[in-house]
């Protein structure tokens, strides 16, 4: 990609030098060193006299645009850009690369394609990381001593460390810092202060780069305690614990109390819809055997509860029928009679023998 930049760039001299062979500018200011955090811009500026043709940057030996006199700025690269200003003493072109990245860093060339005629500025591009003390408080004992440990990973350079108690140095002599090579070029650091405390105190670590404009920090909270400041403590922990027990268990009894009342009002519910289902089954199992008995009884009919029997009511109404000895269905005719009249025929005289008749009434 380089290579196919720098044969588009080169006709384009060549053209714009041509006509500038008889005259002669210089640069009149160069552009400075700059230092950045990754990330952000970089500007660098370079004027020029007045009859300039053609002006190059160039990053780490790389052209990186082209501003000509009679087209204007070409750029070759999203990431590099320019601003031009135009005065009575000359021409001036400001380079704003984007996004900066660590390999971007090194020289910065501004060169109009004139024997000596360059100027160049260095940029540094440094990489904020990460700084953290493992403990945020920390509780210390009388006579005792403790070490804090506080850990700066992926920088770049390595971050300068130093520590501070309530807003003031700490003097070297008492922490060790130690520097390590990281991945992708970038750089770990590790500090370790240790101290005896004799009071409660903030401590804080600091890491600073030139790129940043205030040093980024980490803090810890050291709780000094001695006897009698750890019996007051222990009794207010217990006393706290007590509270805590009771508050805890209060909450678990009411959670229990609303648990079985909601038991209670459950079964009563199921009880009563239990009990409800039950009369139903015993008023539809009444139902259907009254249904029953009224069709067995338009089926078979009923019994007439007023009936009188017929001999009893012939008894009543005719005692003599009733106390006629019984008598033999045979009767005898003499003999002479047979003969004495053929047409005449004997008529057995009917008797009324009692007999049961039961008469249904159908309804």
């Amino acid at each position: 990609m380089e290579r196919f930049q720098k044969l588009i760039l080169i006709p384009l001299i060549l053209t714009a030098s041509l006509p500038g062979l008889g005259f002669c500018y210089s640069i009149i200011d160069g552009p400075t060193n700059a230092t950045v955090l990754a990330g952000s811009e970089a500007r660098f500026n370079c004027t020029v006299s007045v009859g300039w043709q053609i002006l190059m940057w160039l990053s780490n030996g790389n052209p990186v645009l082209t501003v000509l006199n009679s087209q204007g700025a070409i750029e070759t690269l999203d990431r590099f850009t320019s601003q031009n200003y135009t005065s009575s003493n000359g021409f001036t072109s400001e380079l704003i690369i984007h996004n900066t990245q660590l390999n971007d860093s090194g020289k910065i060339e501004c060169s109009i394609q004139q024997p000596g005629q360059s100027s160049f500025a260095f940029l540094s591009v440094q990489v904020n990381g990460s700084l953290f003390i493992k403990n945020s408080t920390l509780t210390v004992k009388e006579n005792q001593t403790v070490e804090i440990v506080c850990e700066a990973l992926g920088w770049a350079p390595a971050p300068d460390i130093t520590w501070m108690t309530n807003d003031s140095f700490i003097d070297k002599s008492r922490y060790v810092t130690q520097q390590s090579q990281g991945s992708k070029d970038l750089h770990n650091a590790l500090s370790i202060l240790t101290l005896t405390p004799t009071d409660t105190e903030i401590l804080t670590c600091l890491a600073d780069i030139e790129a940043l404009p205030n040093p980024q920090n980490a803090t810890v909270t050291v709780i000094f305690v001695n006897s009698t400041t750890e019996n007051d403590y222990s009794e207010d922990n217990g006393s706290t614990r007590v509270i805590v027990l009771a508050v805890v268990l209060s909450f678990v009894g009411i959670i229990l109390l609303i648990v079985i009342i909601a038991v209670v009002v459950r079964c009563c519910c199921l009880k009563k819809k239990r009990s409800t289902y039950q009369n139903e089954i015993r008023k539809v199992s009444s139902e259907k055997k009254k249904d029953g008995n009224l069709e067995n009884r338009q089926r078979h009919g009923s019994e007439n509860q007023g009936y009188i029997p017929e001999e009893l009511w012939n008894t009543e109404k005719n005692p003599r029928i009733a106390s006629l000895p019984p008598m033999s269905s045979k009767f005898t005719v003499p003999a002479a009679d047979l003969h004495t009249s053929s047409v005449s025929k004997v008529r057995p005289q009917r008797l009324i023998s009692p007999k049961k008749i039961r008469n249904v009434t159908l309804v």
